[in-house]
């Protein structure tokens, strides 16, 4: 029979590989939301701000109460104001109105419209002006301008009529616009592209 060693408080723990027990997370450690609700929020007393509520200065207690009775969360949405001031409301469903309201708003921030506008290399100035016309219209409406030179066949030896062409078009609308790109031969085509100007 095998005589277990002595106790040595300062002898290094043999290696345990055996499944190690479930820990429960730390409700601090999890994500928090955006806004303190409920018994996360710590002030003595806030502002009561809303629908279906008398406006004024709740205790806590008080304030958790009325949002208890109405069934729904009691939000802290100036939580730097003095007191803070909450809101009783659904939470979830004001979370996923803000997110599709943010959503929205992206959508149009990210969104460039280009216009494009084709022109021959002999472009009379009638049609010049024509075209021109279009362009301010696109550009103060907020849409980029891509204006370009198609050369067919052996026209493409008039690329430096194109290429002139092209930067009357973009000094003629200094006024709405900017260059980004200046005359630039790809293919059969030379193109510039200019984006409204900042109001």
């Amino acid at each position: 029979m095998d005589k277990k060693p002595p106790y040595n408080p300062g002898a290094p723990r043999p290696a345990n590989n055996g499944p190690r027990p479930a820990m429960r997370r730390d409700p601090r450690q999890q994500k928090q939301a955006p806004n303190n609700i409920n018994e996360h929020i710590r002030a003595r007393e806030v502002r009561l701000v809303g629908e279906n509520v008398t406006p004024g200065i709740y205790s806590i207690h008080e304030a958790r109460k009325i949002a208890e009775e109405m069934e729904l969360d009691l939000v802290e949405i100036s939580p730097n104001a003095e007191p803070p001031v909450c809101k009783i409301l659904d939470y979830q469903k004001y979370l996923y109105q803000q997110k599709k309201k943010a959503k929205e708003i992206k959508a149009k921030s990210t969104k460039v419209v280009v216009k494009e506008i084709r022109f021959g290399p002999q472009t009379d100035d009638h049609d010049y002006n024509f075209k021109l016309k279009h362009a301010i219209g696109f550009l103060q409406e907020g849409a980029k301008v891509k204006a370009y030179v198609f050369f067919k066949g052996r026209s493409i030896l008039f690329k430096e009529q194109g290429e002139v062409l092209l930067l009357r078009f973009a000094n003629d609308l200094e006024e709405y616009g900017k260059v980004e790109q200046m005359p630039l031969l790809e293919g059969k085509r030379m193109i510039i592209m200019l984006s409204p100007k900042k109001k």
